[in-house]
C-alpha cells in the first residue's frame, strides 16, 4: 500500500475498464456529481422499464476502483435486463477507510429512494469489495429498519476480511488474480483497528434473516472461493433463497473480460432478475 504502487493499482483499474469497455454494446452513459461524489447512469437506448433500477459497487479491495472500472460490469448488467443502472465513485482507502465507501454507498441508495423508487424495485449488485459493500448495506439498511433491495447480484463477494475460509490456502496456487498477502494489505488500510469480525466489514457473520433473494457467481480457481459457499450456507440457515453458481476454471470477477463464459454469466443475471417481474 506505499503510494507508488498504489497509484499503479488504480491506474491498472481504470486501464483495465477501458481496455472492456470497447467490446461492449455500450448504452448512454451519463455522469454527475451528488454533492461531491462521482456518479454515471448507464442507460439503454431504446424503450425500456423505468420502474427498476440496478445500484452498482465496484470491486478494488476498497482502495482502487472509478467510474471508468465500473462501466464494463454496469454496462453488461443494463444489457442482461434493460434496465437503468446507477454507478458510484465511493470515497477509497487508505486516503479515507471505513466507513467512508459505506457511507458513500448510503448516499447513493438515499438517492435513489430521492427519486422515487420503491426499496424492492432496487437491485443492488457488485462485485469483490463490492459485494462486500453491498451485503454491508443491505446488513446497515436493517439494522435502521429500512426496507431492503428487491434482489441482490454479487460477483466474487468479498465476505469474510478474516480471510478464515479454506480456499484462502487450498486455491492460492490457483488463482491468478489475488493473493492473501492482497487481502491483508488492502483489509489493514481500510479496515484500520476495527473488528474483523463485524458484520459491516465482514458480512457473512451478520444476520441475514429477511434478506432479499440473493444470486452469487464464484470462478473455480479463486481464493474467495469460500466466502461464497459459506454465505450461500449462512442465507439458506436464515430462510434466505441464495442461488450459487460455480463457474469452473474461471478467475476472479470473470464477468468482466470478452470470453463466452462471461457472456452466459451475465444471461443468467438476466434470468434471475427478469424471472423475478
Amino acid at each position: 500500500m506505499n503510494p507508488e504502487d498504489l497509484a499503479k493499482q488504480r491506474a491498472a483499474q481504470e486501464v483495465l475498464g477501458r481496455l472492456v469497455a470497447p467490446m461492449i454494446v455500450m448504452k448512454k452513459w451519463e455522469t454527475f456529481h451528488l454533492k461531491e461524489m462521482a456518479c454515471a447512469w448507464v442507460k439503454p437506448d431504446w424503450p425500456h422499464d423505468k420502474r427498476r433500477v440496478i445500484l452498482y459497487c465496484h470491486g478494488g479491495g476498497y482502495t482502487s476502483g472509478n467510474l471508468g472500472y465500473s462501466r464494463p460490469l454496469a454496462s453488461k448488467l443494463t444489457n442482461a435486463t434493460g434496465w437503468e443502472t446507477l454507478c458510484f465513485e465511493y470515497r477509497l482507502a487508505p486516503e479515507y477507510p471505513f466507513p467512508a465507501a459505506v457511507d458513500d454507498a448510503r448516499r447513493a441508495w438515499d438517492y435513489l429512494m430521492y427519486l422515487g423508487y420503491g426499496a424492492r424495485d432496487v437491485v443492488v449488485a457488485g462485485d469483490s469489495a463490492g459485494g462486500n459493500l453491498a451485503l454491508v448495506l443491505c446488513h446497515q439498511l436493517k439494522q435502521a429498519g429500512r426496507q431492503l433491495p428487491g434482489r441482490l447480484v454479487l460477483m466474487s463477494p468479498w465476505t469474510d476480511m478474516t480471510a478464515s475460509g479454506r480456499s484462502y490456502t487450498q486455491r492460492a496456487a490457483m488463482d491468478p488474480t489475488i493473493t492473501l498477502d492482497y487481502i491483508h494489505a488492502v483489509r489493514e488500510v481500510y479496515a484500520g483497528g476495527n473488528e474483523l469480525t463485524s458484520p459491516l466489514l465482514s458480512p457473512l457473520f451478520g444476520d441475514f434473516r429477511g434478506f432479499p433473494p440473493t444470486l452469487v457467481q464464484v470462478g473455480s480457481n479463486e481464493i474467495l472461493y469460500s466466502d461464497s459457499l459459506r454465505l450461500r450456507e449462512r442465507m439458506q440457515a436464515a430462510g434466505v433463497h441464495c442461488q450459487l453458481e460455480v463457474w469452473e476454471d474461471m478467475w476472479h470477477v470473470f464477468q468482466m473480460f470478452p470470453i463466452r463464459k462471461a457472456a452466459l454469466a451475465m444471461e443468467h443475471i438476466g434470468q434471475f432478475l427478469l424471472d423475478s417481474i
